[in-house]
């Protein structure tokens, strides 16, 4: 009993600072990426993106609660929701460590010693606080994410089966396995790695219930925990839901009955049946039979949960990702459709050519009165194939990636070595042991790696050790040492953690080994899995976290072992102390020292302030199209939640290709009004108008976009290209288009000020930039044609240049949007950044904007610091258009407004550019003072990263970051110059030596510039 209690009160010990350690480091406000979408959808019970995640958003709806209405506190308060369930998972780690390490200690009725006592709980302590700290699991623990909760419920499971095997032979105990078939059943509402502990489970259950273990016993169990975890994850998560949608197929096509019918039919013979099994293993005494039977009633009743995502999407949401409210939609929503597929056991690699297209299943959507088919899936056909395809994606990126990091020729066909070699290289070296190390040894600087040596790294601290691996590490640059996340451990929570697997596998080999299980399964059977491709948008450490718990354990198994080591010469007791001094030391204290700065997300505004200033750089009830997730995500949140601007309608370009986001389009959502389409749902259904290509018909001259509209929707045979499989399909016949303007509707609708009314053109001229156009191009045509400029149409700043479909010379910079202005071109400047609606920029930027206190922040994640860069880009956009309309004062006002809340630090190599800019700007406004302290500021930060990456090469006895020290060395040059037309002499010289100095560094790889 006394174990027991100190037991429980040292585990809430650590409950306790682990959530105080999140709760004072987590962002104040929405984060950047998914967390938008969710804070949103959580709040208002929405449909996310595929494959949902019902249960998180309906408890983070609980923790929504305690804001009181301050709209403003959602977001807060749904990020302690994750600080709290990481607090609770460091909670059932310390259980599950004290529980392991009770057993390797005690044997069966020995007594439990204070030095045993102390050694248990000390171990729990070390190892539950050293992933409190991990940098992982840290940064899930203060956003609003699926991961903080995730990892509550992979760590209740595995903390309830180590409880089950302690009292395994009560006659009750297998209450214990039901309550884990539940708890996983609910995480599927969460996140499927939750089911990686299956194997890990199987093996307890095996060991704990044979007395001599076999190698076919061990092999069978392992056979069996896969099998297990198939059947979850593939027959009842997914096959269920299918049987599910062709009984309604049936009962709807074939017997003419509503819908659903056929799915409630399903569900009574599924009930059914397992009632009926039931009862028959009751009768019959089949014990096992019984079990799984129970387990699989309790895993459908936690996957109940989903039964929110139907309910929502029928209420038709603003939010409703796939619009999964039958059960073909619901069914492709599971299945990720939205995403494709990767080839895992047999499949082509980049250069393998498609020699055919054959049928695979049809794809069926829900019409008026039945299910209508909208194609079929395309099973591609290659010439050539190979086992375990590593590097399968054909797009020119990843192609060229490929073969710099295998070596590969233009003309070689990758052999399975060259697919083991890239899966060990970069899928499993860098894109998992590099994460790993960042956790246990040490992290260089938090910019995102892509393989360079400089960016996004490992390293342990130890400078000869970091030299062997990384090169040259004499003198690192400022965008190491300046870096918040430069984290050195030194190797210390690596090494604990190594002695305690070691010494865990030599006293108790089974528990080691199940313990290993789970370290695999949630580490490289992920990579194995998700078999990524390179150059992914963002750092994927998050995936394996449940890996990093894993480790976590045998940080505090290390205690044990160090224990064992200083009990040979001192006193039990006093090894007992000293080792849970040296593993506290030695990982989380070490740990949290380093670690604190760069996870530290409290006096972060960002992601909500850059959403806000998105907003208004729109006039009222406009129209944004925006791209990627973060210009879209926190704008949801900030219209969804705090209500900012909800006149404005959101217009994702990579989800307007569906049929179910345009219908959402049509549709008032918040203050917007429908969008103004005159597509009917037919036009676009799923199935139809996917892909229309262009076939050049030689027209002459450009052609009214109305026109194109009328053969893109046309349905006559004459407006069509038969294809070879004789399906007929929409052509564009020219990229040469024109939009006729209408004066007087733009100055009624203050397009264009009546002032400036001279210089709106009669038709807006342009090419086409593609050579397809899909729906969602379709439905921007049809905006364009129908909007008759009632509705500002904006472009959100970050959204890739051939998403504007060749309106680039239209488009006008007012903030972080480019609004459609049918002006003429100004000839004196005809780049895209040189389109500027000064007037507007300086309106919003003086007297809108906020700027999420970048300048005060304790700390700026990589997202952040680009968008600092980005708020720089307006300041000299703003500076540069009221100069060249003459309005010097303006220009100095936004210049000090510059200083006033943009930080005075660089964060890498590429921020250096927009305060050259900002230097040559105070040059033209005469404030020459702090032009010269930006330049010398600027050039010295660049000297000492090119130094470093000449070092580098040096030692690596090849040229390590080209494009870098092209830029930089360049900047050098134009600085000298800059400075030199300025009449700043002495700075001009210092420039130069500067620049010829970076010269001599860098000729054998260049030569003289």
């Amino acid at each position: 009993m006394n174990y027991l209690k100190i037991n429980n009160i040292a585990g809430w010990f650590c409950f306790a600072i682990a959530t105080l350690t999140y709760i004072l480091t987590l962002e104040p406000s929405v984060s950047f990426w998914d967390c938008g979408e969710f804070i949103a959808s959580a709040l208002k019970m929405q449909v996310v993106h595929q494959p949902g995640a019902p249960l998180f958003l309906m408890i983070q709806h609980f923790f929504s609660l305690f804001a009181l209405g301050d709209l403003s506190k959602v977001a807060y308060f749904m990020n302690v929701g994750s600080a709290v369930a990481s607090g609770a998972t460091i909670l059932f780690l310390f259980w599950t460590i004290t529980a392991l390490a009770k057993k390797v200690l005690l044997k069966e009725g020995e007594e439990l010693s204070k030095a045993n006592l102390v050694s248990i709980i000390g171990a729990g302590i070390v190892g539950a606080l050293a992933y409190t700290f991990s940098d992982s699991f840290w940064f899930s623990a203060v956003e609003s994410e699926v991961y903080a909760l995730s990892s509550l419920f992979t760590a209740i499971v595995f903390w309830a089966i180590l409880k089950w095997e302690a009292v395994a032979d009560d006659p009750r105990a297998d209450r214990w396995l039901l309550f884990i078939a539940y708890i996983m059943g609910l995480s599927i509402g969460i996140h499927l790695l939750n089911l990686l502990t299956i194997p890990a489970i199987a093996f307890v259950y095996y060991f704990r219930k044979t007395k001599d273990a076999t190698t076919s016993g061990v092999v069978k169990t392992g056979v069996i925990g896969v099998l297990i975890l198939a059947v979850i994850q593939y027959g009842i998560i997914q096959y269920i839901v299918s049987l599910g949608a062709y009984f309604d197929l049936f009962f709807v096509n074939t017997l003419g009955m509503g819908f659903g019918t056929g799915v409630i039919f399903f569900a009574i013979l599924l009930i059914g049946g397992l009632v009926w099994g039931i009862r028959y293993s009751i009768k019959h005494q089949k014990k096992i039979l019984n079990l799984a039977l129970l387990s699989t009633v309790l895993i459908i009743f936690g996957y109940a949960s989903f039964a929110m995502i139907i309910i929502r999407a029928k209420a038709s949401p603003n939010l409703n990702n796939s619009n999964p409210d039958n059960a073909f939609s619901f069914l492709g929503y599971l299945n990720r459709e939205q995403y494709g597929d990767r080839p895992l056991l047999f499949g082509p690699n980049y250069n393998s050519e498609v020699v055919n297209y054959e049928d695979g299943k049809t794809i069926y959507r829900k019409g008026a009165d039945k299910y209508e088919e909208a194609g079929k899936k395309s099973e591609a056909e290659y010439d050539k194939t190979t086992p375990f395809p590593r590097m399968y994606s054909d797009d020119a990126r990843h192609v060229s990636y490929y073969k710099d990091m295998m070596g590969l020729s233009d003309d070689h066909f990758p052999t399975l070595f060259d697919n083991i070699g890239f899966f060990f290289s970069y899928q499993t070296g860098q894109m998992y042991m590099r994460y790993f190390m960042w956790n246990f040894v040490g992290r260089q600087n938090d910019e995102q790696g892509q393989g360079s040596i400089y960016d996004g790294q490992w390293l342990s601290g130890i400078k000869p050790i970091d030299a062997i691996r990384l090169g040259d590490q004499s003198h690192l640059p400022p965008s190491i040492t300046e870096n918040k996340a430069y984290n050195r451990f030194f190797f210390l929570p690596l090494i604990i953690g190594l002695i305690g697997a070691y010494w865990h596998f030599k006293r108790n080999q089974k528990d080691a080994g199940i313990v290993a299980l789970l370290f695999f399964f949630t580490g490289i059977a992920i990579v194995l899995y998700l078999n990524q491709k390179p150059l992914e948008p963002r750092e994927r450490d998050y995936a394996y976290a449940g890996s990093f718990y894993a480790f976590a354990i045998w940080i505090g198994i290390g205690v044990l072992a160090i224990r064992d080591w200083l009990s040979k010469k001192i006193t039990p007791l006093n090894g007992a102390i000293g080792a849970t001094v040296i593993g506290l030391f030695a990982a989380p204290i070490i740990m949290a020292a380093q670690g604190w700065d760069d996870h530290d997300r409290s006096t972060k505004w960002v992601a909500r302030d850059i959403a806000i200033d998105y907003l208004q750089s729109c006039a009222p009830n406009a129209i944004l199209f925006t791209y990627g997730d973060n210009d879209t995500y926190p704008l949801w949140y900030a219209q969804e939640v705090e209500n900012i601007r909800p006149d404005i309608r959101l217009v994702n370009l990579s989800l307007f290709d569906t049929d179910w986001y345009i219908d959402g389009m049509r549709r008032k959502q918040n203050e917007s009004a429908p969008l103004p389409l005159s597509m009917k749902e037919a036009d676009y259904v799923q199935g139809v108008r996917d892909v229309m290509y262009y076939q050049d018909y030689k027209v002459a001259g450009s052609v009214e976009l109305s026109n194109i509209l009328g053969i893109l929707l046309s349905n006559d045979d004459e407006d069509k290209l038969t294809m070879q499989d004789g399906r007929k399909v929409n052509i564009i016949p020219t990229k040469h288009f024109k939009l006729t303007v209408n004066k007087a509707d733009v100055i009624k609708n203050k397009v264009v000020a009546t002032a400036d009314s001279a210089k709106i053109v009669p038709e807006l001229e342009w090419t086409f930039n593609k050579n397809y156009v899909t729906k969602g191009t379709l439905a921007m045509f049809d905006i364009l044609v129908h909007n008759n400029w009632e509705r500002p149409i904006y472009f959100a700043s970050t959204v890739p240049s051939e998403q504007y479909n060749g309106l680039d010379n239209y488009l006008y910079t007012e903030g972080l949007a480019m609004r459609l202005m049918p002006l003429k071109l100004d000839t004196t400047g005809t780049e895209k950044q040189d389109l500027i609606n000064t007037p507007a920029l300086y309106d919003n930027l003086m007297n809108k904007f906020v700027w999420g206190n970048v300048k005060n922040a304790r700390y700026l994640d990589t997202q952040s610091a680009d968008d600092v860069s980005i708020f720089t880009n307006i300041f000299n956009n703003a500076i540069t258009g009221l100069l060249k309309e003459g309005k010097t004062a303006e220009a100095k006002k936004v210049a000090d407004r510059y200083f006033k809340v943009m930080p005075n630090r660089f964060f890498g190599l590429r921020s250096t550019m927009g305060t050259y800019f900002m230097a040559e700007n105070l040059y033209q406004l005469k404030d020459i003072s702090r032009a010269n302290a930006l330049m010398e500021k600027s050039a010295d930060y660049i000297e000492k990263e090119l130094i470093y990456l000449a070092d580098l090469s040096k030692s690596k006895n090849k040229l390590i970051g080209s494009q870098n020290v092209q830029m930089g060395w360049s900047f050098l040059n134009q600085m000298a110059k800059t400075a030199a037309v300025n009449k700043q002499d002495k700075l001009a010289e210092k420039l130069t030596q500067k620049f010829t100095a970076m010269e001599g560094r860098f000729a054998q790889y260049f030569g003289p510039q």
